[in-house]
């Protein structure tokens, strides 16, 4: 029984009859879960589950583990408008490796539930990630980085402060402007605030590597919030991590003004 899908195979071209999906073990969709709270309940099972070899195997509404039957993870969670936060989530990482902050799912499941709403149909994990490059990735209006410079400057012992000088493009209009702060996106934010730019306050700032080496990328999550008291997630890749925290401030500005 390791590689049940060729059993399958043989089974369906021999009796000329279809292994309905949902028939254990075998069926199509035996190892897939739609709804967003059986979606994030397979999520944490899978963080959470014990690596080592002959371990037991404890993950909610997966009674095996697919491998040892010859199936993969890749169909467990799939998205179509009834999924929640967790599944994709878990696409976003397993697939692509984008750790997502937990503050940061509820408003990619909202973006990626409306996409599923609006065609109607079950979601690849390619066209998740599309969605993720568009909305947070790739938007450049009204805001634009063009350049940004950064200078260390000691005060006390152990203590830095940070100037900056950034030159950003508003609706099409380059200004430079100048920054102060006790790091590179604290002198940022000063600067946008300060120059009359912007108006919000970051909440919280996460990152990690998304490759390995010298030259691997890296990626930042900002979470702003504006004077109305809404919240906006920003996220960009560079492999500078400074520079991709300042770009995803960007990215979290530009989508404030949506």
């Amino acid at each position: 029984m390791s590689d049940i899908s060729a059993i399958r195979a043989v089974a369906e071209r021999c009796t000329r009859l279809e292994v309905p999906v949902r028939h254990p073990y075998a069926g199509e969709l035996v190892f897939t879960a739609f709804s967003g709270s059986h979606q994030d309940a397979i999520n944490k099972g899978m963080t959470s589950q014990d690596a080592a070899p002959g371990a037991l195997w404890q993950v909610p509404y997966l009674p095996i583990d697919p491998t040892d039957i010859g199936r993969s993870y890749e169909a467990i969670i799939r998205i179509n408008s009834q999924s929640g936060k967790g599944g994709v989530a878990y696409v976003m990482e397993t697939e692509f490796g984008y750790q997502l902050p937990k503050a940061m799912h509820i408003e990619l499941g909202r973006i990626i539930k409306n996409i599923a709403d609006e065609c109607g149909e079950e979601l690849s994990g390619r066209q998740i990630f599309r969605a993720f490059e568009q909305e947070y990735l790739e938007r450049s209006e009204p805001f634009a980085l063009e350049s940004f410079h950064v200078e260390e400057r000691a005060q006390k012992v152990g203590s830095k402060a940070v100037a900056c000088t950034a030159r950003v493009s508003v609706d099409g209009i380059v200004r430079e402007l100048p920054g102060h702060g006790n790091g590179p996106i604290d002198a940022f934010v000063q600067a946008l605030n300060q120059g009359d730019v912007a108006d919000f306050k970051v909440l919280s700032y996460t990152e990690h590597a998304l490759e390995e080496g010298a030259e691997a990328r890296a990626i930042a999550y900002i979470q702003i919030q504006i004077p109305s008291g809404t919240t906006f997630f920003g996220a960009a890749t560079d492999t500078n991590i400074e520079l991709a925290a300042v770009k995803a401030v960007i990215s979290a500005l530009n989508r404030s003004q949506q």
